[in-house]
């Protein structure tokens, strides 16, 4: 094994090839190469094989890395997609999506001075190289239960959910909106980090497990959530969180002023082929525009890019912290700066100008005072430090809320927290309503997709744990 492994001190961290800006920015395609084989097994054999990695701890599905990474190495690829598997449903998406440099290769024990272990890129490699050769079957349960469960939202927790459900047995049926599979990951997410085909594969891996999805299926609409309740034993609520902050601002109802879901909604339904109002008439549509974007997290980075590949005249990020504040990937950003992103760091807008549509965002700049409670320095704003950023577009990033449930639901009697999200048990993951459960961004407020995956995982469990007592109290009242 210590020839296999400990290469870190004699091998240097390499990512697979990187498309050069000047290509990328005008198209959607993502913007790493695939590994070849025997770099993967050089990149997986720098892993230390640390006694406490750090690694697995600091992920949120505690995957088994190190083990995963030793099989790489020594080119047992069957093994290492079995064991990377065992503990994600979704590995080839998060070795895409997650931030590994705040996660698992941030916390990487080699990654001072020699730079971490490429994890993400190698999970990434085992799962695609899994799928190219077969390796990814349908679910077939050891044996079929009676019991059904109904879904509602076919994002990552739900999906996730479902295929640990239907492993048990159970018959599981997926309620969602949309007319596509996915959430954020088809509408959410661009292609540039995260082909819509591999979400897609997932849909029909998914489908041919015998997993049903009821979709353009809005529950308070189509169908009552009272309904779905007496129709399964138990039913997970996964909607996620779509609704968008907002900015109170002189002139924020100005024409040209959107939220970025709805851009990177529209951008992503136009490259599946869909006709989208908003981008034939240019609305949603960043060509020859200047672009601001509100925010510093992800979906800010991701708005940011796409307008790049748009064809916009100039692309500015505002923040109102610095660099080393952000909530978005440090990854992402560098990306962005590559293709061109101008980042305006420690600025705020105070009020959006303009006559029939937005022309300027009035911005003001920032100086961090003093930590508040959650431990951030509080912005503070820069007396007479105003200044006029040119703006054809603004997308305002800065963040999501959750949609009000019990009124949507007609279920006044579900609990939610002083944030709107659902109110849950942990222990139980079960709402206030009997034989409710709820997982995802809608418990825990807008997170990152490695988290929903957890969440969607745990419920299964849970709901598999109370479905089985009611089962067996339910045999045991007949036996008397």
């Amino acid at each position: 094994m210590a020839e296999k492994m400990l290469k870190f001190v004699g091998t240097p961290q390499a990512m697979p090839v990187k498309r050069p800006a000047a290509e990328r920015r005008h198209d959607f395609q993502e913007i790493y190469s695939a590994y070849a084989r025997d770099k993967a097994a050089e990149q997986a054999a720098r892993c230390s094989q640390c006694g406490v990695p750090f690694c697995q701890v600091h992920c949120p599905l505690h995957n088994n890395i190190p083990d995963w990474l030793k099989l790489t190495a020594e080119g047992r690829l069957d093994e290492a997609y079995e064991l990377s598997s065992a503990t994600n449903n979704f590995p080839e998406i998060c070795g895409r999506i997650c931030p590994q440099d705040r996660l698992c290769e941030g916390n990487c024990v080699i990654e001072k001075g020699f730079e971490s272990v490429t994890i993400g890129s190698v999970e990434k490699f085992i799962t695609d190289t899994a799928w190219e050769r077969g390796w990814v079957k349908p679910i077939q349960p050891r044996r079929e239960r009676p019991e059904s469960i109904g879904i509602v939202g076919a994002g990552p927790a739900g999906l996730a959910a479902a295929e640990q459900l239907r492993r048990k047995g159970y018959q599981v049926a997926i309620y969602d909106r949309y007319d596509r599979v996915g959430g954020l990951l088809i509408y959410g997410i661009p292609n540039f980090k995260l082909e819509k085909e591999i979400v897609q594969r997932r849909e029909k891996l998914l489908r041919d497990s015998k997993v049903t999805f009821h979709l353009n299926c809005e529950v308070g609409r189509d169908v009552s959530f009272e309904e779905l309740r007496q129709r399964h034993g138990a039913v997970l609520v996964a909607t996620g969180v779509y609704k968008a902050r907002d900015i109170a601002a002189p002139g924020i109802g100005l024409p040209g002023i959107a939220p970025a879901l709805d851009y990177l909604t529209a951008s992503n339904r136009a490259g599946l082929g869909d006709t989208v109002a908003d981008i034939e008439s240019g609305v949603l549509d960043a060509r020859d525009k200047h672009v601001v974007v509100i925010g510093g997290g992800d979906t800010a980075m991701d708005c940011v890019r796409t307008a790049v590949r748009q064809g916009a005249k100039s692309v500015k990020c505002l923040y109102r912290r610095d660099r080393a504040n952000m909530p978005g990937s440090q990854r992402e950003v560098k990306h962005a700066e590559e293709e061109g992103v101008e980042f305006v760091w420690l600025s705020a807008p105070q009020a959006f100008l303009g006559n029939d549509r937005v022309s300027h965002v009035r911005t003001v700049r920032i100086h961090l005072g003093m930590p508040d409670a959650s431990g951030r320095q509080t912005p503070q704003e820069i007396a007479n430090s105003h200044v006029n950023i040119e703006a054809d577009l603004v997308l305002k990033a800065l963040g999501f809320d959750p949609e009000d449930l019990p009124l949507s639901f007609a279920a006044p009697e579900l609990g939610v927290t002083g944030w709107g999200t659902l109110k849950i048990d942990w222990r139980s993951m079960m709402s206030s309503l009997d034989g409710v459960f709820a997982a995802g961004d809608i418990v825990r407020g807008a997170s990152l997709v490695v988290w929903a995956v957890r969440d969607g995982r745990d419920a299964a469990e849970r709901i598999h744990t109370y479905l089985t007592t009611k089962a067996a109290a339910a045999a045991s009242m007949a036996a008397e």
